[in-house]
């Protein structure tokens, strides 16, 4: 047969109402750019430039030789949830029991997991923005309808607890955010989340997805979590992982905490999807979340060097607007002042084009703010060496100095 004969079929409807994830696409050009033979200097992924600590490889290893290669339960081996359960009583003070907990893979799924078990067609699910790029396309999938609640640099990109009391309607179901803050390193404080607390727990049925997979990269201090605060442990789905404080991307491991009843609905939706998480990443996940946080203390110190260095080189920058980030491995600089400037013909209308600018001017790949809820910003991501970084402060510095 003649495959040029072949017809293109027809995708569904979902798939044309939701978009490709920014920063995969820009990992994508970053990848297509480096193999044509270019020097790329990416920033555009939010992946610690770690190995996985030696103790937790040495724990995968022993579960392979263990032969813990066979189907485990949906929701995880109760030893992993029974250690999670440890983990959130002594970092968080939650007391979960382990049919509260559930492990999938990755804490993409445990938030897709939750989205997809509650949310119905026309129920709104309100976004402090900016926000973590998925949240908008997972609510789409369900039949829901994103709501973006606009928070400003000016704000340390917070949102206040009178914004949110205006956005809550008789439709709204659920309330997700990060803290630490995807893509703007915001941490919301003890205080201000009781604010938030005090707002949510006057209307029924109305739940928080708190997302909190940066927890301990944190340079404020400790992080707190909603689900501690009165009974909002009722409201509440914590979710974490190992991926970024670990440095256990490629394990693909995250999990939640939650109401009896809600983690029932997550397993039950899992099951149908991709069933039990990985047996040899649930063991290396054990030894994560038992160890001492201390243990990877060392990397949030690097973290911190990193985040004071760049954050000297961006405020150098001539109309680059940018506020000091709490936590996590990002920073979020408005760059709305070079919208309207040109380098030739090619002119800066908003965040893609100066990202897609950047990209081809000097090679360095970051992400438009637009797919994080704000169109003014670009994340740049400073998980990558002290050199690297350097490297790409300096390209970009070298390539607004070019915009007229």
């Amino acid at each position: 047969m003649n495959n040029t004969s072949i017809k293109q079929g027809q995708v569904s409807e979902l798939l044309e109402k939701i978009t490709e994830s920014a920063t995969l696409a820009m990992a994508r050009m970053s990848r297509e750019l480096a193999q044509q033979g270019h020097k790329v200097v990416s920033l555009s992924l939010g992946e610690p430039d770690f190995d996985t600590p030696d103790f937790i490889k040495d724990a995968a290893k022993k579960a392979i030789d263990e032969n813990f290669t066979h189907y485990p339960p949906v929701n995880g081996f109760l030893d992993v949830r029974e250690a999670i359960c440890r983990k959130f009583l002594r970092d968080n003070q939650l007391q979960y029991s382990p049919d509260q907990i559930v492990i999938s893979t990755g804490a993409k799924q445990s938030i897709a997991n939750t989205i997809l078990a509650l949310v119905n067609p026309g129920d709104e699910v309100l976004m402090p923005s900016p926000y973590w790029v998925s949240y908008a396309e997972i609510v789409k999938i369900a039949g829901g309808t994103p709501v973006e609640l606009l928070a400003s640099i000016d704000n340390d990109f917070k949102i206040t607890p009178s914004q949110l009391e205006a956005a809550i309607k008789p439709n709204t179901k659920l309330i997700i955010y990060s803290s630490p803050c995807n893509p703007t390193g915001s941490v919301y404080s003890k205080s201000e989340l009781e604010q938030f607390a005090a707002v949510i727990e006057k209307h029924d049925e109305l739940y928080v997805i708190s997302d909190e997979i940066y927890e301990l990269i944190n340079f404020s201090g400790k992080t707190h979590s909603i689900a501690a605060v009165g009974n909002m442990i009722h409201r509440t789905i914590t979710v974490n992982g190992v991926s970024k404080a670990f440095a256990m991307t490629g394990w693909r491991m995250g999990y939640i905490g939650a109401p009896k009843w809600i983690a029932e609905a997550c397993t039950k939706m899992q099951g149908q999807i991709t069933s039990g998480p990985s047996t040899i990443s649930q063991m290396a996940t054990k030894a994560a979340v038992d160890a001492d946080p201390d243990s990877v203390a060392h990397m949030i110190e690097i973290f911190k060097k990193r985040r004071d260095l760049v954050y000297g080189m961006l405020k150098e920058i001539p109309g680059i607007k940018v506020n000091l980030p709490e936590g996590a491995f990002y920073f979020f600089p408005d760059v709305s002042d070079y919208f309207g400037k040109k380098d030739g013909d090619q002119v800066i209308n908003n965040a893609n084009d100066l990202s897609m600018y950047l990209l081809r001017k000097e090679l360095v790949a970051v992400v438009t703010g637009e797919a994080f809820g704000d169109p003014n910003c670009i994340r740049i991501s400073y998980a990558a060496a002290e050199e690297t970084l350097i490297e790409a402060m300096n390209r970009i510095k070298k390539a607004l100095a070019a915009l007229r």
